[in-house]
């Protein structure tokens, strides 16, 4: 096998373990489509809804209730949500939400359902 080859192996390799990490579930997080979110966020009590866009795309649109945590503040404003009530998160599309649930895991929120899909699929459910 010529260098060439096991280099492009090797680059191969690095995508496919960036898109699982993009894709793949979170452990201890729960992903729910936007019917379901929408039905457990009404149901559950305490919940905390945190929107983890920037605070422009908030002022544009966010769920009735929920919270302005952007991503990019997170990790400085952790001490705002308590521990022991159910946190709900979203995005816009579901990515950052997702990196977001990642944070509020290793921080010590043990119950956090994430929007899968994001406000857009929460939108477009509410079209249905």
């Amino acid at each position: 096998m010529d260098t060439s080859t096991m280099i492009n192996i090797f680059i191969a390799l690095v995508a496919i373990l960036f898109f699982y990490k993009q894709f793949a579930p979170v452990k201890g997080v729960r992903t729910l489509h936007s019917k379901e979110f929408e039905q457990e966020r009404m149901s559950t009590k305490d919940a905390i809804v945190i929107d983890v866009r920037e605070p422009h795309e908030y002022k544009a649109g966010h769920m009735p209730g929920a919270k302005n945590l952007p991503l990019s503040q997170l990790k400085g404003r952790m001490n705002e949500l308590p521990k022991d009530k159910p946190v709900f998160v979203y995005c816009q599309s579901g990515m950052r939400s997702k990196r977001a649930a990642v944070i509020f895991k290793k921080n010590g929120i043990p119950s956090i359902v994430n929007l899968k899909g994001g406000i857009m699929a929460w939108h477009n459910s509410l079209r249905k």
